[in-house]
């Protein structure tokens, strides 16, 4: 009996002494396929967290579209006063036109803060680089703006931006309120970019040997319907749960794209309507 008592005890006590081997790491394709445990919900707490903090969160896309429309209007605003100081003030009009060296340099900054903005991601998330990249944006295009307005009479200007501003409020409601995904449409963009482009082609190479007031106005229509297109697509794209998002954090690039969708509206519809002053 002692002998038995003993060969137990010796048989515990060998297998305390044992210590555990670990277990070895796991590859960087389990890893991949198991998942982190911050994100995989592994640790007490995790799901709620994500749940409370996940980007398509309702709150957190309610605060990014409060944001995107709060930039949106003021660059509106500053273009809407660009517009209207050129075609109402005389001698202001009279300078921009007869300088046409500033509307060329507007345009080089407006193409090099275009690119940096949409094509890097770092300026464009970077605090405060993005805004004042942003404002930049914004000034330039009001000053092209601005000087294509002030070639136009000054009545057909303020007809054209009030139906502007109808024409992307329809817009916006029916992309809040349709059922219809617009962002898996994309190839239909595609087609009527490609179709604009060969338009406008065939304009520039024709307007040397002379003017043609029809095919200039169905490009200025393809134009505006183009970019009614865009403005749809890329709303649906800002509210999200669709086929294609916008992150919250890309909330600089959501507003350079709807204000130049706006911008391009208004452009083509002024093209389209307005009245020229040489008339």
């Amino acid at each position: 009996m002692t002998q038995g008592k003993v060969s137990v005890t010796n048989k515990s006590n060998n297998e305390s002494d044992v210590q555990p081997m670990a277990s070895a790491p796991p590859s960087y394709e389990e890893a991949i396929t198991v998942g982190s445990p911050c994100y995989s919900g592994a640790y007490a707490g995790d799901a709620e967290m994500l749940t409370e903090f996940s980007w398509d969160d309702q709150n957190i896309r309610r605060i990014f579209i409060r944001k995107v429309y709060t930039i949106l209007m003021l660059q509106l605003a500053v273009t809407v006063a660009f517009v209207a100081i050129f075609i109402f003030c005389e001698p202001v009009k009279y300078y921009i036109q007869t300088n046409p060296g500033w509307y060329w340099a507007s345009y080089v900054v407006f193409f090099i803060t275009y690119l940096t903005l949409s094509c890097c991601r770092g300026p464009r998330r970077q605090f405060p680089w993005n805004l004042i990249l942003l404002s930049i944006f914004t000034l330039s295009l009001s000053y092209m703006t601005g000087m294509l307005s002030s070639y136009y009479n000054t009545k057909s200007v303020i007809i054209c931006l009030g139906i502007t501003t109808l024409v992307c409020l329809a817009i916006t409601i029916f992309s809040f309120q349709t059922k219809i995904d617009i962002t898996s449409y994309h190839g239909v963009l595609l087609i009527f970019c490609t179709v604009l482009f060969i338009c406008g082609l065939v304009l520039a190479i024709i307007l040397p040997f002379g003017y043609v007031p029809w095919l200039h106005a169905v490009y200025a229509a393809l134009g505006a319907i183009l970019f009614c297109m865009f403005l749809a697509f890329d709303t649906q794209m800002l509210m999200g749960k669709k086929k294609y998002t916008i992150s919250p954090e890309e909330y600089i690039f959501a507003t350079l794209t709807l204000y130049l969708d706006i911008v391009y509206i208004f452009s083509f519809i002024l093209q389209l309507f307005g009245t020229s002053e040489r008339e």
